[in-house]
This record gives structure tokens, C-alpha cells and sequence, in this order.
């Protein structure tokens, strides 16, 4: 039977989410050649036996349970580094925006987390085939009686709301779309140093009162916050992919090529299974 990521979703927890990515770090800088200030492409990145890359800290991408790295992207980036005889060295980074900052730089072959591909990313990006289903919903308190004037029943009531969301976020297009259909503002307030479990938690703890996030996320993190609703989609399902720069077109290929037959093998079917499908 396959086990459910173990949370740790305290109200505090950034702090320790930091310490991680400096000891990944850390431990890296002492093993790799410093970048070289552009993106590599394949070809560079099998001469050195390294794939460098960026995800995010959470219990779906990658997180660390005692002694023990797990995720789903951590799990997928790690075959396709094992199928091609490299090294996989993963840096878990929380804000969006510095993930693209250090692509372009060249700190990172792959950004191997769940991008909405959105068209202001596709100018700026090469984006993979789609890794995963998703959608992003809205996380607020469950209603406190019929008189609760916080609650959301749907998307018409965010009209002059407030909605947190991690800074760069693709969901902020999103966002920006949904209050011109409703034909009313919603304000955006974009958290550089939080991830999406820590403004879930702020949420449920009653800091903030809205978040907006991946829907698997939030499903992932229900069960240990059950104060929390998740019930009101933001948007509709959609494909999410991974990243490499512009300038790394044959390691777009090599991911797509890997990527189209790994997706039939049993063994992807499981890794799936194992974060997305916990029914």
C-alpha cells in the first residue's frame, strides 16, 4: 500500500525550510564547478555528469521526512537523471521568482517543478510536455455559521477580496483574468518568502484569510489543517510542466523524448499514484 507524504506543517516552519535549502546548498558548492553565468545546454550538462536543479519545498515536489528525500518531481528528475547517467543535484528554492533568476543565470539546468504554462511563460521559457494535471483553488477557514461574512460561496464573492499568493506566481494572471470576468477588482498580495503550505497554514491559523494555490497541494495539506476549505476553484484544470532556458533546446528535447516514454512505464504510473492519486 502506498504511504501518504508525512506533513510537517507548523505555523513556524520557513525557518527550518531555509536551513534545508542552505545545507543543499552548501553541500553542493562544495562538490560542483561554479556556473558558468548562462544556461548550458545537453551537451555541456553530459561533459560534466551534473543536472543542476531548482524545485520547491513541499510535501508534492520535495520535502525531507528524518533521512529521507522524497517528492514527486525530486522522484521523476532523479530517474531521468539515473536513464542518462547523470548526477541529479536538487535545490529546493521557495520563491518562483528567484527559480527563474537562477535559470537564466545558469545556477540551474531544469526547473523541475509544476509551471503553469501560461503565454507570458512560454515567450520566456521552453516548457516540457505536461508532467501533471492541475488547478488552482482557493484556501480559506471553513464557514462559521450562515452569518459569516468571510466565507466564499463562489467566485462572484471575491469582488474587493484579498487573495495571497506566493510572488511570481503564474496564478496571479489567473487571478487578474477572474476579476475581469466577475467585472469587479481583486487585490493581490504577493509573499516572497513563503511557499504555498506556509500561506495555507497562515490561513488555517487566521493570519491571513485567503490563499491561492495548486489544488494538489492544498489536497495534500487538508488532512492536517481541517479548518481549512479548499472547495472553490480558481481555475480550471490544466496542464503543468517543467522549464529550462531558451537556450537549451536540445536538453528540451532529451526531457520531452525521456519524458513520452517514461509516462508509459509502470514505474511512472506508481511514482503518480504515490502523490496525486490518493484515493
Amino acid at each position: 500500500m502506498e504511504t501518504r507524504p508525512k506533513l510537517r506543517l507548523f505555523r513556524y516552519l520557513i525557518p527550518v525550510i531555509i536551513v534545508l535549502a542552505i545545507l543543499f546548498s552548501v553541500r553542493q558548492c562544495g562538490k560542483e564547478e561554479k556556473p558558468s553565468g548562462h544556461p548550458r545546454d545537453y551537451a555541456a550538462i553530459a561533459k560534466e555528469g551534473i543536472l543542476r536543479v531548482a524545485t520547491e519545498y513541499n510535501s508534492i515536489s520535495f520535502y525531507v521526512d528524518g533521512d529521507t528525500v522524497s517528492g514527486f518531481h525530486y522522484e521523476l528528475i532523479e530517474a531521468f537523471a539515473r536513464d542518462k547517467g547523470l548526477e541529479a543535484r536538487i535545490t529546493p528554492i521557495m520563491s518562483f521568482d528567484e527559480r527563474l533568476k537562477g535559470l537564466s543565470e545558469g545556477r540551474y539546468d531544469v526547473i523541475a517543478f509544476g509551471i503553469l504554462a501560461t503565454s507570458a511563460l512560454k515567450d520566456s521559457l521552453l516548457l516540457t510536455s505536461p508532467i501533471a494535471l492541475n488547478k488552482q483553488v482557493l484556501v480559506q477557514r471553513k464557514e462559521n455559521g450562515e452569518d459569516d461574512s468571510l466565507y466564499i460561496h463562489s467566485q462572484l464573492d471575491l469582488a474587493q477580496r484579498t487573495l495571497h499568493v506566493v510572488k511570481g506566481s503564474p496564478s496571479i494572471l489567473r487571478i487578474q483574468n477572474l476579476g475581469n470576468e466577475i467585472g469587479d477588482t481583486i487585490y493581490i498580495k504577493e509573499i516572497e518568502k513563503y511557499g504555498p503550505e506556509q500561506l495555507i497554514s497562515m490561513v488555517a491559523h487566521g493570519d491571513i484569510d485567503y490563499a491561492v494555490c495548486d489544488e494538489s497541494i492544498a489536497q495534500a495539506v487538508a488532512d492536517s489543517l481541517p479548518q481549512i476549505d479548499i472547495n472553490t476553484a480558481i481555475s480550471f484544470t490544466q496542464f503543468y510542466s517543467w522549464a529550462v532556458s531558451k537556450q537549451s533546446p536540445a536538453l528540451l528535447d532529451s526531457l520531452n523524448t525521456w519524458l513520452d516514454a517514461f509516462q508509459k512505464e509502470e514505474e511512472y504510473q506508481k511514482i503518480y499514484k504515490k502523490y496525486y492519486d490518493k484515493k
